[in-house]
């Protein structure tokens, strides 16, 4: 018997299907089941990198959901469980990443024209994941119910048929019109696709749950289909968002001599799962900026990654931030830049292939970056040396992280006195001050010894974060759902 399925499609981008996929997969693999994620076509400049699951293949890059995903199911994340990722580089026009790799000609190809190329892969992909296990948990994008693209659907419909999936269908309530929303969807539904809806879901609701009825009663009247849960609002849950700043309220009390670490919230992020620890450190008020008043006050500013380096350094000095971060910077304050944010943190980006842009850079550290045509994608492990200043804490210690990055990053020849190496291979540097530090490696607040050696604490892993979503879904969903989702 092949793997049984079960699918979240959502009636909105933003419903919750990576949360809710993410507690099934715990579910299911703690009920002693080989679980893996699945889902087909993810469009997010939060990406992961995954290695090689045979010499046949080459590793690279899927979204940060499914990788999250894979490790709530106990699996090995790999390429199959998200073959096909799509990374925004402007309003009209994103970077085609299957099976891992850069695809240069479908990232020319119109989006329409795309799926009869790329569903033969998705579906063999899909086909041997599901071989090598018991249960298969599939997430959709967007809605089922656009119906402006049905014809060229490969990651909702189309998805849950070739799987013979069993569908829960999830709104956010706390938006409004849940109800319109469910049964809306339903309606624009082909009849077959319908029968696959074995319940619907209520996220992230507020207040007397008693005052829902008889709304559910009365849906399952016209549709047949049950609500099987009703998810209160859990802002912290403690797992990343997958797209955009979701939660971007400010997080956390600065306690006395506690810090704030504002990050500049550039419209091309990405990456940004990765600050998710922040969160957890007690002290630390973690804040998004997009204004110099923002950073006011800020003990840390960081520049995050960012798929539009160009871009997203002339948003950044369009909204004044640049003087901020210098007048930060010459104070002796600390300024961290990862991938993106360490190439705009040098004197140049240097674009020769057409890849991301020329710009003159924040020049706070002697670097120069050209964008190449080949994308650097892989694991590192490796360690700080000789940091100094106030990075200090960071001297020897040891850091496991990835890279993603076009841009092939050196010392200006002119400036070198001006700056050190921090780590090898290129991976760091650090000005002569000590206060600005710029890293190519994401992963550093993932990494627990680097959290220790800079906030003297320990937080939360994620494996306790994925038992607690399962332990919430466990308690919400009515008895026997979750179960008899995957019942022969």
């Amino acid at each position: 018997m092949g793997a049984r399925c079960v699918m979240v499609l959502g009636t909105t981008s933003g419903a919750g299907k990576s949360w809710l996929a993410t507690a099934l997969c715990r579910w299911y693999a703690r009920q002693g089941l080989r679980v893996a994620p699945f889902k087909a076509q993810n469009m997010s400049n939060n990406a992961r990198v995954v290695p090689a699951r045979t010499d046949a293949d080459h590793g690279g890059e899927i979204g940060s959901a499914q990788y999250f995903q894979a490790q709530a199911a106990r699996a090995v994340p790999d390429v199959r469980m998200n073959p096909l990722l799509l990374k925004p580089e402007r309003d009209t026009a994103s970077q085609v990443i299957l099976m891992g790799e850069v695809h240069e000609a479908l990232t020319r190809t119109p989006w329409r024209e795309r799926s009869a190329t790329v569903w033969p892969r998705i579906a063999e992909a899909f086909d041997s994941l599901a071989a090598d296990h018991d249960v298969v948990v599939l997430e959709g994008a967007g809605s089922p119910a656009e119906i402006n693209l049905m014809a060229s659907d490969i990651v909702n419909l189309r998805m849950a048929r070739h799987a013979d999936a069993r569908c829960l269908l999830v709104t956010d309530i706390d938006r409004g019109g849940a109800f319109a929303h469910l049964y809306g969807t339903w309606a624009l539904m082909p009849a077959a696709d319908r029968a696959r809806l074995a319940g619907f879901v209520l996220n992230r609701f507020r207040g007397d749950a008693a005052l829902l009825a008889p709304g559910p009663e009365q849906l399952q009247g016209l549709t047949g289909v049950p609500t099987v849960a009703t998810l209160p609002m859990w802002w912290q849950h403690g797992l990343p968002e997958e797209d955009g700043v979701f939660d971007d309220r400010p997080s956390g009390d600065r306690a006395a001599g506690g810090l704030t670490v504002a990050v500049v919230a550039y419209p091309r992020i990405s990456n940004l799962d990765e600050f998710q620890p922040l969160k957890k450190v007690p002290g630390l008020r973690l804040v998004w900026a997009r204004t110099p008043q923002a950073l006011a006050g800020a003990d840390w500013i960081v520049l995050p990654g960012s798929k539009a380096t160009a871009s997203d350094l002339a948003w950044l000095r369009a909204q004044g931030l640049d003087r901020a971060i210098a007048a930060h910077a010459s104070a002796g304050g600390r300024v961290l830049g990862i991938c993106g944010g360490l190439q705009m943190l040098g004197e140049a980006l240097v674009d020769p292939h057409g890849i991301d842009g020329n710009a003159p850079g924040l020049g706070l550290l002697p670097l120069v970056t050209v964008f190449a045509r080949e994308k650097t994608v892989r694991l590192r492990r490796t360690r700080f040396e000789a940091v100094s200043g106030p990075w200090s804490a960071l001297a020897q210690v040891p850091l496991a992280g990835y890279e993603i990055h076009h841009g092939q990053t050196g010392v200006h020849p002119q400036l070198a006195a001006q700056g050190r190496a921090v780590l090898p291979d290129g991976l760091g540097w650090q000005n002569t001050a000590g206060n600005v530090l710029g890293l190519y490696l994401h992963g550093l607040f993932e990494d627990a010894g680097v959290v220790r050696a800079l906030f003297g604490a320990q937080v939360p892993t994620l494996d306790a974060t994925f038992d607690g979503l399962a332990d919430y879904i466990d308690r919400h969903f009515a008895p026997g759902v979750l179960a008899g989702l995957i019942d022969p």
